[in-house]
């Protein structure tokens, strides 16, 4: 399968050149549905990650890009939509064969990444400028809205081309110059991106991509003086050592660091049986899609005891039944976890269930086909019995792990769903549009759902109250992160200001 992806190679891009690493190292790429090596990547190093940056500081410091027009970089924005598009079919067996996700879900991606494009195309356009009245007849005061500058763009490994678009799009919508650092897991279908991008028009300088691990190359990148902001989205100790890092040049930064959602379902929601199905199916796909590697998956089921014994039932009959396989099978319902790593780590957390009480009661283990053996699979889990004790129940363990915790009033509900570190998102379901208000306005997390899981748009803003991060990506409040506000205040008929009366 390599020679499919020769084409990415070279793999760096700094100052509109593609080239290999300056040592010369590479990193093998492996496909996780196989273990099988699909190609090796040039990996940066700390120099290349400063010469990215570099590139990026003397591209906006020139000012031409930055002083571009906004329907310039609008239309630029659709270009890159257009050719996301007509690519959709390659990127889209990228993504797959990278992450392991399905085929079907590496094409909705695709088309995520696409609408995210779109939708900062056409806010590009619109004039963020605004006028200030100062009561005086002398005065224009005005705050204008410039790109900050220089970004470093960290992604993570689950949803790589995704994520990246969050990032890009409003960052190219600012007129800001960039690095990319996509995760040194899943690092294909951002190079592929980043060939898209420089044929859809991106000056040279504009974009730069390196690969390489944090641990070699993150210092480079965060610690940089000519930084001045970061977006990461990740785990939660690594955003905390950005941030220090950041702190020491006060440079600004935006984290989304993960979280542990509750999906809280009371007896109305579930009382004849069409809703009920409908309440299980949105639990189960929000638990187990991507194999549960999903930063808002719901893996706390917060359920209503006089329902729980039903819902647990149906839910482990589901999970039971869900195809896994690999992601370019199209029988598969969900692929394997990413790496044989991470699937060590969903491993040790399903014995730490076992030795903590909760209730294993289904999946729990790899699964038995011969032809899967070769792969990081992993089945759908389901832990019952679960309290706020047990760290399967504290911890993002970013795997197919469902754990139950049963309520029986709505203020318990409430608060159990807000016991919690993290404050990412959160589902409820309830026939009873005033305890869905309520509940909605009492969880602190930045995206709720109500009879509903999963689901986003570009025009709305994302981003976790609590240790799931700062700052927002998408929506108006994505494109405010890349800009910085002046006020301009001018004076039209000066006068001397005898203030000292000389």
């Amino acid at each position: 399968m390599a020679h499919e992806f020769e084409h990415l190679r070279p793999s760096l891009f700094i100052d509109g050149t593609w080239s290999g690493a300056s040592d010369g190292r590479t990193r093998d790429v492996v496909d996780p549905a196989t273990g099988r090596v699909v190609v090796a990547v040039d990996e940066a190093s700390p120099d290349d990650a400063r010469r990215a940056v570099a590139s990026a500081r003397r591209t906006f410091d020139d000012g031409a890009w930055a002083a571009g027009s906004a329907s310039e970089r609008a239309l630029l924005l659709s270009r890159v939509a257009d050719l996301l598009q007509r690519d959709r079919e390659q990127l889209a067996r990228i993504e797959t064969i990278d992450t392991g996700k399905t085929l079907a879900e590496s094409r909705i991606d695709i088309d995520d990444v696409t609408s995210v494009f779109r939708y900062y195309a056409g806010l590009a356009r619109v004039d963020p400028d605004r006028s200030v009245d100062v009561g005086r007849t002398d005065v224009v005061s005005r705050v204008v809205l410039e790109p900050i500058g220089v970004c470093v763009m960290i992604a993570p490994w689950n949803y790589p081309l995704l994520q990246i678009s969050w990032k890009v799009a409003p960052a190219l919508a600012a007129g800001c110059t960039m690095v990319l650092k996509p995760s040194e897991v899943t690092p294909l279908s951002t190079i592929a991106f980043v060939r898209l991008l420089q044929e859809a028009g991106v000056p040279d300088g504009v974009v730069a991509l390196v690969q390489g691990s944090g641990a070699d190359i993150g210092d480079a990148l965060t610690s940089n003086p000519d930084v001045d902001f970061i977006s990461f989205t990740g785990g939660l100790a690594t955003g905390r050592a950005i941030a220090v890092a950041a702190a020491e040049n006060v440079t600004k930064v935006a984290l989304e660091l993960g979280g542990k959602n509750p999906h809280i379902v009371f007896a109305d929601a579930a009382s004849d049986p069409e809703s009920f199905s409908t309440s299980v199916d949105h639990v189960l796909t929000g638990a187990f899609l991507h194999s549960g590697q999903v930063c808002s998956a719901g893996t706390r089921l917060i359920v209503e005891d006089s329902i729980a014994d039903r819902v647990v039932a149906s839910l482990v009959e589901r999970a039971g039944r869900i195809k896994v396989g690999p992601g370019l099978d199209p029988t598969s319902e969900t692929g394997p976890l990413v790496s044989e790593a991470h699937r060590t780590k969903v491993e040790n957390y399903v014995a730490l269930g076992v030795q903590e009480g909760a209730e294993l009661v289904v999946g729990g283990s790899r699964p038995d086909e011969k032809a899967l053996a070769d792969g990081s699979y992993f089945l759908p889990t389901i832990f019952d019995r679960c309290d706020r004790t047990m760290r399967i129940v504290q911890e993002e363990t970013f795997g197919p792990i469902l754990t139950v915790e049963r309520f029986s009033t709505e203020d318990e509900a409430l608060r159990l769903g807000n016991d919690t570190k993290y404050g990412l998102a959160a589902g409820v379901r309830t026939a009873d549009p005033a305890r869905g208000e309520r509940l909605v306005r009492g969880l602190r997390h930045g995206t709720v759902w109500l009879n509903d899981f999963g689901v986003y748009t570009p025009a709305a803003e994302w981003g976790g109250f609590k240790r799931s991060g700062t700052g927002r990506e998408l929506g108006p409040a994505g494109l405010a992160e890349y800009r910085e506000a002046k006020h301009v205040w001018h004076n039209v008929s000066p006068a001397a200001a005898r203030w000292f009366g000389a």
